[in-house]
This record gives C-alpha cells, structure tokens and sequence, in this order.
C-alpha cells in the first residue's frame, strides 16, 4: 500500500467541475468497493493521478490486497463524546488536487465537528473543485425509496442521499449479485462478522428482502436510463418512437366503454416484461370534464388496480392531445375505442380514432370495438340554465329596451347618425345577452333592426331601405348582434359551468381535508353531506337482513329507510346514503356519488383499523401473558430456588459447614434476594404506572448527587461518571429519578462488552439538563426502537435477572416526573440514552 505519489501528477483541469462515477448496488456485500478499487487501478495503469480519500475495508482481506499499491490520503481524526472517529480529510484531498479520488459510502454522516453533515456534502465540494469522484451507493439508501424500503424490510434507513446527488453523476455501474450468491458470500464470512451472519441472514438478508431490493435497484436505474433517454431524444429533436419499453397509451373518454379499453390494454402491456400501462383522458380547453367526476375517478382506480398509471391532459384537438402524450412517454402503442357517432356525423366528420391513427406515424394503434360502438355518442348533459329570475328580467329588457331607446333616440334634436344609433341598438342587444341569455338577446336584435329600419333609415315610417349601404350596414348589424349575443350567452354558461365545478371541488376538498384531519367518522360524512346540499337531513343506513339500520344521521327528521329520502346514493351493495329536504339536479347527483364512494371507503378505513386495533390488543394481551408465565416460571423461581437452596445448605443438621462457606451461602441469599426484590419493585412499579397511582413530589435537586446514589449499587469500574458539580438545579422527585437512571444504567451494563465501562455524563442547555447513558453493545436496530420501552420487552437478550420491565419502568417514571427519555446509537457502535431533566425555576421554550 502506497500512502505517497512515486512522482508528482497535474491536478484537475482549472474551470472545470469533476465528475461523478457510482458504483450502485441492491445490498451490501455485492462487490462496490471491490469494483471500484479495481477501476482504480486500470486508471493509474493508463497514468491517470488517482488518490483514495476514503475506502471502508470491514476487514474484508480481498478488499485490504486491492489497496496495496494505491496512494491512500490520511484521514481526518475527529473526538466525539469521549470516543475518536476518522472521516475523509476533504482539506487534504483539495491540497493533494489529484486527478480521480475513491470516497467509499457516499450516504454515510459525518461525527459532529465534520465540515458537512453529509459525504456526499464532501464530495459536491470535490466535484465544484474539478476532481472526478468515485463512490459507491445502495439502493437502500435513495431519498425516494426510503418508504420503499422500509415497507420491505422493516428497517427505516437513516442516512439517505437525495436522488438527484445520484442522478446526476456521469456514469453509474450496476454491481448485481443473485440474492443466493449475495446470502453465500454473507455465510462464508465475506461482509460482516461471524457472530453478526446469523442473525444478518434471518432479517435483513433474507431471499425475499434481496430479490426485492434488487428489483428496486433494477427499476430506479431504468428509470435513470428512461429519463437519459428523453433528454438524448429532446436534445437531437427526435420526435418519432424508438421502441426500447412496450409503453401502452389508453385513451380514456370517461365513456362506459373506457373500461374496456383499459382492460384490454393491461393485457397488451403484460405480454412484455417491464411493460407500462398509461391511461390518458383530455380535458377540453375550458378545463371542465366532459364525463362525470365520478365515473372518471372509478376509471382511475381500475388503472391504478391493473398496475397503470393515469394521466390528465387539456386540448382542444383530442386526437391531436393523446398523441403529443403517447409521443412525450415513448409510447410505442395507442389503443383506442371504435367511435360512438352514428354513421351520418362519421360521413361528415372524421372519428378520433381515425384522426389518431393519421397523426401517429411510428406508433401502433389498436382499435378496439366495444357495445357501445355506433349507437351514438350519449353526451352528459352539461347545459347550465339561468335562474328564471334573470330570463324574465331579459325578456322584459328585449320587450322594454328597444322601445325606451327608440323614444330616447327621437327626444334628441339632431340625429345621431345611422353608425351611431347601430352601436348604440347593439349595446342594448350586449346587455339583454347578459341578463337574460340567448333568445331575448335574439328578440331584442330582430326588433332593433326593425326600429332601426323604420325610424332612422331612408325612407324613414317604412320598411324599406332606399340606400344599398344602409341595407348592408342593417344586414351586419344583425349578424353581429346574434354573434355577440350567442358569444356572450355561452360564455355566462361556461361561468355557471365553472362556479358549479368549483362548489363541486370544494365540497370534495371539504370531505377529504376532514378525513386527512381526523374527521373520518361516518357522523362527520353525513354532515358534510346535508350542509353541502342544503338538505333537510341526511341518513347512512345499512341492510341487516330484511331491514334498514341506521349508521348515523344529520338534521331533523331522518330517513330510517331508502322509501322514505327523496334522494338515494349507494355507497356499496350493503350500504346507502338516504337524503332528504329536495331533489338534487344531475351535476349535484355527481358529486354526491363522490361523497357515496368516500363513505364506503371512511367505512372500509374505519373497519381494517379497528380490526388492526383489536389484533393489536390480542397480540399485547398475550405477550404480557406469555411474559407473565415466563416470570413465573423462570424469573422469578430461579431467586426463590437459590434461596431454597441455600437456606437448605444452612440448616441442615447433618452438614458441617466452615466460616467461609457459611458467608458465600449467606451472600448468595442475599444477592438472590436483592434480585427478587428488584423483580418485585418493576412490576409492582409497572402497575403502578398503569392505574396512574403514581404520585411525584417535584422539589429543585441536584444531578450530581441524584446520579452516585442511582449507580451505588453496580460495580465501580462497570461505570464511569461524568457529571459536573456546576449543573443548575432539575425539578423533579430525586427518588423517582434515582428509579430511572438506575433501571438505565443497569441496563446499560447488561449490555455492555466485557472491560467496557458504561458512560454517565451531563451537560445542561437553557431550560434542560441532559442525562446520557452511553454504551458500546451491539445497539438496537432502528425497527426495534419503537419497542423499547414497552414492557416484556427483552430485545434479544437472553441472560436471567430481568423481565423486560426495566426501560418501561424509567419511561413512565421519567414522564411522571417531567422528564423525557429517548435513544439514540452511539457513534461506533452501541446504544445511547437520553434523559432530559427540566431545569428548575424555567419553562422550556
């Protein structure tokens, strides 16, 4: 191994930023850093200057052998809590400015004292300074897939490293291993240590954990390549299709053939692996679905069932709209369905499907026939009316306007001008548009060119028009009025459309912003209802056989059955929504199917938690009996036995015993005592805790006396104190944390290797003084944290002496007291406790 350069080298090029190689694996142990210090070497044969910052061994022997003849920079020497940590010397790699630096685990914090929190912090500084980079990185630890990965292994990954650090790097290498070879190599001892194998291959290295973490590595670098692929094809203007993924595009129209379309296209797409399935439905330009929301929304969920993904887009032109998205995704397919015109419309215009088909090019399309193929496109019925109020009030405008301009017009003594008596009829016929709709507005335009005929056009008392240019100029007038009138008319309905779709949107948003809220109770869901449509009252009733019984109500005078509401919803073959007070018109019909289909799935919710609830207080209920019975049987006799015995050895009247013997017996009655006496505090303290009996009395204390008292009892070189005489006064009840820290650091002790003292120290902040326990044991995974206070809880450890009670017990006396507990790992390996102690005389902030 090389730790200096035989001869000096250029460093990066100036004005450059670096880049980024990764070596991506499914799980540890696959070969990254083995692959990238073998890269390593092909470079510095080529003669390129290639340093390592930062290389973890494990103390793999192949690993360490790839090392020999690299140039291996010191690493920085960081003190934390009492302990030293090394870290990548960044400092020293920029004053090294070699060519390519290795910086292994790219996800890995840093120890507090680091120049970043983060390596891979450390490595954007290398890459900003112009050095090219190579690391390695596990699927495991991807912003993105955290969750992912959580779900199938139960482990929550702490360090994580954005998607985009990784994203953006200028090559990634996939190190695959089958699950099996990957478990063999772990068996043989070539990725941890043997006393950790087993225990590896029964959790985390199981088949089925690998085989998944593996497609998950698998599928995000497809991604990777996907969206490298775009760019490459955005970048050269590349508009027609390569075929690299079978990508399916349906078009759905909300129809009721929608789902077979989507149907057939989920079996196109699953006749290729890795195969995608993308649903598309076009909004038109004004935004407003043309089908109903509900109907839409079942549709969305059928895709999401069959593994697809659904899309929404606006277009005027929908054939035009699916295929500029089947283009953007690479679609290498487009079904669509036989169209719903009659034979008449298609002769006269052309079906989407058709159109499809022509502007596609390199895309396959596939028609699909279906029932409702020629019966004629059943448009829902959209058509927004005006109040009655407002078409009266137009009709009398149409009937009164013309007539009050006319005598307005004739009141003045010069003539305005025929140009200007137009515009001002015109204006009239705007604002009939307006108030009344359509065919006032029409009323008032054949009127207005009648009153412009007869009294302001040459011969003036007649219908006639002596002057061609005026005929022309009352010609125009009408058909602009009409226009401007049939403009106006549609745009207040498309205003009526608008506001009615966003009443809609925001009854929906209430009904979800109340379930995400906590408001998922059907009550809730009812009352939603009945003040979303001003209803009288509202009723979820469910079938119990023969009869209706009622769920929950809302307003006076409920239905008790579906004979009795005005209107009816139903939310699955069980279950209805029964309304009353009036009837709902088709667009309110719509969103209360929404609210239908919310119910049964706040019902459906509500069912699977409390049966998880249940399952949950059975499971509880039967490990504290199990635990119980373990107490008994073992726990708790094996103290009572060693005392039998002993006391035995003492009163037999047929053994002689010397001084010393007589003194180890007596000793031994004694520890086993101690032992059951402890026993007996825990669980007694643990009822205690349950009723809620236990009653602190808070007085201002002092740490340093409260902390010798509570390790009086462990061995002196088993604990090693740190606790400052200068700490400000806790307010707590000393007896009842001397409870908790020694429960703590006996614990602490339990686990601890052997020769290795458990550290108490204390440091104090503005309104808390904080206790750690630390430890250097095997520590507790992150999976098992969440259980560690609770009681029975044994964690793995098998040694006699403890039910489990002791953690349970300091967390619920350090709540009763004030205080709060939590863990943490010890950097290096280990567990740490955390007590925080309010100080006395501040409220915390």
């Amino acid at each position: 191994m090389s730790d200096t350069p035989s001869t000096p080298r250029p460093g990066p090029p100036p004005g450059r930023r670096g880049r980024l190689t990764v070596y991506f694996g499914a799980a540890p142990g696959v070969g990254k850093t083995y692959a990238m210090l073998d890269e390593a070497h092909r470079r510095r044969t080529r003669g390129v200057d290639v340093v390592v910052g930062y290389v973890e061994t494990h103390g793999r022997a192949p690993v360490v052998a790839l090392l020999e003849g690299l140039e291996v920079l010191p690493r920085q020497e960081l003190t934390y809590r009492g302990q030293s940590f090394t870290e990548l010397d960044t400092q020293a790699v920029l004053r090294r400015g070699p060519r390519v630096v290795l910086v292994d685990e790219l996800a890995h914090t840093n120890v507090p004292g680091s120049a970043h929190a983060r390596r891979w912090q450390d490595v954007e500084e290398l890459l900003d300074a112009g050095m090219d980079v190579v690391t390695t990185v596990n699927v495991q630890h991807l912003e993105s897939l955290n969750d992912d990965v959580e779900a199938v292994t139960g482990v929550r990954q702490r360090e994580t490293v954005p998607d985009h650090v990784v994203r953006q790097a200028y090559q990634i290498q996939l190190i695959d291993l089958a699950p099996e070879a990957l478990r063999r190599r772990l068996a043989h001892g070539n990725i941890y240590r043997a006393d950790q194998i087993d225990a590896s291959l029964s959790s985390y290295f199981r088949l089925g954990n690998l085989t998944a973490l593996r497609e998950l590595a698998l599928l995000w670098l497809a991604d990777r390549v996907d969206d490298a692929l775009i760019s490459y094809r955005r970048e050269h203007a590349i508009s027609r299709t390569w075929p690299t993924r079978e990508r399916v595009v349906v078009a759905v129209t909300g129809g009721p053939e929608s789902e077979t379309l989507i149907r057939r296209g989920a079996r196109i797409a699953q006749r290729a692996a890795g195969s995608e399935l993308l649903a598309v439905h076009v909004l038109s330009g004004d935004g407003l679905p043309a089908a109903a929301p509900a109907t839409l929304e079942a549709q969305r969920r059928l895709v999401e069932e069959l593994d697809g993904s659904f899309h929404t887009v606006i277009g005027e032109d929908t054939a035009a709209a699916v295929v500029d998205f089947a283009a953007a995704v690479n679609a290498t397919m487009i079904v669509v369905g036989v169209s719903r015109h009659s034979r008449w419309v298609r002769v006269l215009t052309e079906s989407v499907g058709t159109e499809i088909a022509r502007l596609a090019e390199t895309v396959d399309v596939h028609l699909v026939t279906h029932e409702q193929a020629r019966r004629g496109r059943r448009r829902p019925n959209r058509e927004a009316r005006l109040p009655f109020s407002r078409t009266l009030a137009g009709w009398a405008l149409a009937v009164a306007g013309p007539v009050a301009l006319t005598a307005v017009l004739h009141l003045v003594p010069e003539s305005a001008g025929l140009s200007t008596e137009i515009l001002l009829y015109l204006a009239l016929t705007v604002g009939v548009a307006l108030v009344g709709g359509l065919w006032p507005a029409l009323f008032a335009a054949v009127a207005a060119f009648l009153a412009l005929n007869f009294f302001f056009t040459a011969p003036t008392g007649r219908l006639t028009v002596a002057d061609p240019r005026n005929l022309l100029a009352l010609g125009v007038f009408v058909v602009v009025a009409a226009a401007v009138a049939s403009v106006v008319h549609l745009a207040v309905l498309r205003s009526a459309q608008a506001a009615r779709a966003r009443a809609e949107a925001s009854a929906l948003a209430q009904v979800a912003r109340s379930v995400l809220e906590g408001e998922d109770t059907a009550e809730s869901l009812v009352s939603r209802v009945r003040e979303a449509f001003t209803l009288e009252s509202v009723a979820l009733l469910a079938r119990d056989g023969a009869r209706w019984r009622t769920v929950a109500t809302s307003g006076s005078s409920p239905p008790r059955s579906p004979e009795e509401a005005d209107t009816v919803a139903t939310v699955d073959p069980m279950r209805v929504l029964a309304l009353r007070g009036h009837s709902l018109h088709a667009g309110a019909r719509r969103v209360l199917e929404a609210f239908a289909t919310q119910a049964g799935n706040i019902l459906e919710y509500r069912r699977l938690r409390e049966q998880a609830e249940q399952a949950r207080l059975l499971e509880h209920a039967e490990a504290t009996r199990t635990a119980l019975l373990a107490a008994v049987s073992h726990d708790l006799r094996t103290p009572l036995a060693t005392i039998r015995t002993s006391i035995d050895g003492l009163l037999a009247p047929d053994i002689r015993l010397g001084a010393a013997d007589t003194a180890d017996l007596t000793r031994t009655v004694a520890d086993a005592t101690a032992r059951l006496e402890r026993l007996i505090d825990n669980l007694l303290d643990l009822s205690r805790l349950q009723t809620g009996s236990v009653a602190p009395v808070l007085r201002a204390a002092s740490l340093d006396e409260i902390v010798p008292l509570a390790t009086e009892g462990l061995a002196t070189a088993a604990v090693r104190l740190d606790v400052p005489e200068t700490l400000p006064l806790v307010l707590t009840d000393p007896g009842l944390l001397e409870r908790v820290i020694a429960n703590v650091v006996s614990n602490a002790v339990r686990h601890a290797p052997a020769g290795a003292p458990v550290l108490v120290n204390a440091s104090a902040t503005d309104a808390h003084v904080e206790v750690r326990v630390v430890d250097t044991g095997p520590g507790v995974s992150e999976d098992r944290k969440e259980h560690l206070f609770e009681p029975f809880q044994r964690l793995g450890d098998t040694s006699s002496g403890g039910l489990g009670l002791g953690l349970a017990v300091a967390h619920g006396l350090a709540g009763a007291v004030g205080a709060e507990i939590s863990a943490e790992d010890t950097p290096g390996g280990g567990l740490t406790m955390v007590l925080t102690v309010p100080v006395a005389g501040r409220r915390a902030p």
